[in-house]
């Protein structure tokens, strides 16, 4: 009797627990990071998967006419499931891409995103972006913050030069 009574009473205090989970959070304080100082980020544009399923490549430049080094930690790419920085390195007579982890960016210095060199990778993107539209690209830096712009979305194999 005594052990129905003590399971009565912790299934009482789970069912209240597991209320209590199920209250609305609090809304977090809506923050909007900046970019650090001297950054910004020129010519994005963003190359289509000539196959669907297979991953966009999104290149730019990003400029530090500040006075400090700033590394970038992550990258996010609007409508992608998962985006990525990469290399593409050449390594015994064989091509190979890697992921980075963090990307510096000296003061007074330019960061460039091209093909055959740093990229992001953007994989399972969503249904409907089209050669001509714009996507959204957003980095964030070690410290927290953040720099977002516009990248044109090109065909597959496009240079975006015509444009």
């Amino acid at each position: 009797m005594k052990r129905v009574f003590i399971a009565s009473v912790a299934g009482l205090v789970m069912v209240a627990g597991l209320a209590a989970c199920g209250s609305e959070p609090e809304a977090p304080v809506e923050t909007a990071p900046e970019a650090p100082d001297g950054i910004s980020v020129t010519d994005g544009r963003m190359n289509l998967p000539a196959a669907t399923g297979n991953p966009a490549s999104v290149y730019f430049n990003v400029v530090n006419d500040g006075t400090e080094m700033q590394t970038m930690r992550s990258v996010h790419v609007a409508g992608a499931e998962s985006a990525m920085f990469h290399e593409t390195a050449e390594w015994e007579g064989r091509v190979d891409m890697q992921q980075l982890e963090q990307i510096p960016v000296m003061a007074g210095e330019t960061a460039v995103f091209e093909p055959g060199g740093k990229h992001v990778m953007a994989f399972n993107l969503a249904e409907g972006m089209e050669p001509g539209g714009e996507v959204e690209v957003t980095i964030t830096f070690v410290r927290g913050d953040k720099v977002s712009f516009p990248a044109r979305l090109l065909a597959p194999g496009d240079d975006g030069s015509a444009n």
